[in-house]
């Protein structure tokens, strides 16, 4: 019996792009490869929220999609997760640098930017933390197009 393939999305406090994207990836999963073992999780490359529940302007967005991210809390990214995981997915450049330095050097897990499996261009998941409403629409949008292309990338990959 294979090992799933595991997944974790990374932003900065793990209580809005991060979660948001797991949830989302979850759903994309279920919805469109239920035949592929996948765990999905999320952190974030900063300590200010841990134990927390996503942030309700991001889980009222995903609940309007359908995706559920209540149950969530918070945790800080460590370098054991290179370990763990096959797939560790920053969601901007800046937290890319700092899972960069994070990343032991005998690290097997595929260090990339979730939207360098998408091909609009966009490199970043802004943060919406301290935007409006749409902000968190945008997320949304972002990583459902990442999501979708890292699923294909993953059915090719691990069949």
């Amino acid at each position: 019996m294979s090992k799933p393939v595991q997944v974790l999305f990374v932003c900065m406090g793990n209580i809005c792009r991060s979660p948001t994207a797991e949830g989302v990836f979850r759903k994309l999963h279920r919805e469109l490869a239920p035949e592929l073992d996948i765990h999905v999780d999320s952190a974030g490359t900063h300590a200010y929220h841990i134990g927390d529940a996503p942030d309700p302007r991001s889980q009222a967005a995903a609940l309007q999609r359908g995706v559920d991210i209540s149950g969530h809390r918070g945790r800080q990214a460590i370098a054991q997760d290179f370990h763990d995981f096959d797939y560790v997915l920053a969601m901007d450049s800046e937290n890319l640098r700092r899972l960069q330095a994070l990343r032991p050097k005998d690290a097997k897990a595929e260090l990339k930017l979730l939207l360098e499996y998408d091909d609009t261009g966009v490199r970043d998941v802004p943060d919406p933390y301290y935007g409006g409403g749409g902000g968190f629409e945008r997320v949304l949008d972002l990583v459902e197009q990442g999501g979708r292309g890292l699923l294909a990338h993953i059915r090719k990959r691990h069949p």
